[in-house]
Formats: structure tokens, C-alpha cells, sequence
């Protein structure tokens, strides 16, 4: 059986934490949507832009595997869309019809289990926060009548503490509103779960979360999705969650998958691609 989760809102969600950062994730349990079809899950997951990198969304894949039928896979459906305001994703428009049909496609070959939403920092200024919740209300409603899912859990996280201290800070003056709004947001909406960005880190823009907290971050996700409840903290757990995943012995499908990847990036040639393949097979 395959479980998948729909990604939605901008550049944190994409994710732009730097790749060289943290060791990477392989699980063939793991997929992710390409071309209205299921591929091993390879970071960046939501290619965005030519800066996309690690996200959320390996570590709430692998810790949904931590706790599930090891025989089921969790499928990952990216639709983020890095520098976007709560407008770009009115209903009405090109982004909301596009997550529609792709989470559409995914409905035929897997079953619709969540939605993860993280957006917030392009509307922290000019008093935008004051409608927030009203314009959110109305995407999420019209996403689950489209998809038919009136009950399906809703994620959405808060915005880091970090966005007023660089050079671009004056963009984000509001961005405590922000949060506040989106915790409001999930105390009022059935089937909603607030999650925190307390003490999660920035990449040096002042504006993107770093790899490890990413990491974190799809921790957090996962537990408030499995709990059904909101996280307000950081968890005691989730250094050691993250060893874990890093720590899983590899597949031979995924050994396999992890040579591709470093024979493509020029790691290793193509004499030592033979010969690894060889003593992996």
C-alpha cells in the first residue's frame, strides 16, 4: 500500500537547506511524484528552483517509516513554490489547480493521507496577517472538496525566529503576527496541527531554514501528524530520531541508487562505478 502527503507553500517547504550539510537519506520505501509517477525519493524532493535543497520532507517520510508497516511505502507529492504569498495560491490560481491535479494523480495510485503546509514569510508585512486565517480557511476548505478528503489532517508550520535579523529583515517585521495567525488557525480548524520552528536555525540569509533543521523540522512534522496534536517545542527526541534514519543499513537498491548519484556528480569514476556495482550485486 502506498501512503502519500501532499507538500504545499513556499520556499521552506521546498526546502533550501544546503545539501553538502547533512549525510543524505535513501530509502526505496520512500517516493516521491515525477511525471505522474512514483520514483525512489532523491533530495531535493521539491525542485523549485536551481537552489532547492534539503527539505522537511525526508525526515517526515523516514520517521513515518519508523512507526508503519514496513511493508508500505509513504509517497511524497511536491508542489512548493519558493517565494509565494497567500494570493499566489488563491484558488483561482495556476499554483492551487496544479497541486490539485497532481495530488489528483496521486489519488489513483496511492491513498491521500495529509497535507503539509508551511507559508507565511512573504505575507509578514503591509498588515497582511490581519486576513491570514480567512484566506487559508478558504484554500484548505476548497483543497479537501476537491480531493474528497473533508477530514484529512492538515500540518502547517510556523515561521522561524531568525527572519528579522538579516539583511532583508524589514520584509518581515510582521512575521510574529504571522505565527500567531497560523496557530489560531489550527486551534479553530478540526483536523489542523500547529507546529513550532522553536530554535531551528537559518542558512546565512537569514531567511531559509538550515539542513539539521530542516531535519528537525520533518521530525516535528511527523510526530504532530501522529499524535494529532500541535508541537510547541522542540521534541527530547530528535537528535536521536535523526541518527537513526542516518544509521539504517542500505538496501541493495538503494546502495545501487547512492552509486548512480555519485558516479552522475563525478565522486567516482566510471572504473570504480563497475567495481562497486559488482561487489554490491
Amino acid at each position: 500500500m502506498i501512503h502519500s502527503f501532499l507538500m504545499i507553500g513556499q520556499s521552506n517547504m521546498a526546502g533550501r537547506g544546503f545539501l553538502k550539510e547533512v549525510p543524505p537519506i535513501y530509502d526505496e520505501k520512500i517516493k516521491m511524484l515525477r511525471n505522474g509517477r512514483w520514483q525512489m525519493m532523491a533530495e531535493p524532493v521539491n525542485p523549485d528552483r536551481s537552489t532547492s535543497g534539503i527539505s522537511l520532507a525526508a525526515t517526515f517520510a523516514s520517521s513515518w517509516r519508523l512507526f508503519h508497516n514496513q511493508q508500505d511505502d509513504i509517497a511524497l507529492i511536491p508542489c512548493a513554490d519558493g517565494g509565494t504569498s497567500l494570493e499566489d495560491w488563491s484558488v483561482e490560481g495556476a499554483l492551487f489547480q496544479n497541486a490539485v491535479l497532481q495530488a489528483k494523480a496521486a489519488q489513483k495510485i496511492s491513498t491521500l493521507r495529509g497535507i503539509l503546509w508551511h507559508q507565511g514569510e512573504n505575507d509578514s508585512n503591509g498588515e497582511k496577517y490581519r486576513l491570514y486565517g480567512e484566506k487559508l480557511a478558504l484554500i484548505i476548505k476548497t483543497l479537501r472538496e476537491e480531493l474528497n478528503v473533508p477530514d484529512i489532517p492538515l500540518i502547517i508550520g510556523g515561521l522561524g525566529d531568525f527572519l528579522q535579523d538579516g539583511m532583508y529583515g524589514q520584509y518581515f517585521s510582521e512575521y510574529h503576527e504571522v505565527n500567531k495567525a497560523l496557530i489560531k488557525f489550527a486551534e479553530d480548524h478540526d483536523h489542523c496541527y500547529f507546529v513550532s520552528a522553536k530554535g531551528l536555525t537559518a542558512n546565512p540569509d537569514n531567511i531559509h531554514f538550515n539542513a539539521i533543521s530542516q531535519r528537525k523540522f520533518g521530525i516535528r512534522y511527523f510526530k504532530a501528524f501522529q499524535q494529532k496534536t500541535h508541537i510547541l517545542e522542540s521534541l527530547p527526541d530528535e537528535d536521536q530520531m535523526i541518527e537513526t534514519i542516518y544509521n539504517r543499513p542500505l538496501t541493495k537498491n538503494e546502495k545501487i541508487e547512492q552509486l548512480q548519484y555519485q558516479f552522475v556528480m563525478g565522486v567516482v569514476t566510471a572504473n570504480e562505478f563497475q567495481d562497486q556495482i559488482v561487489l554490491i550485486h
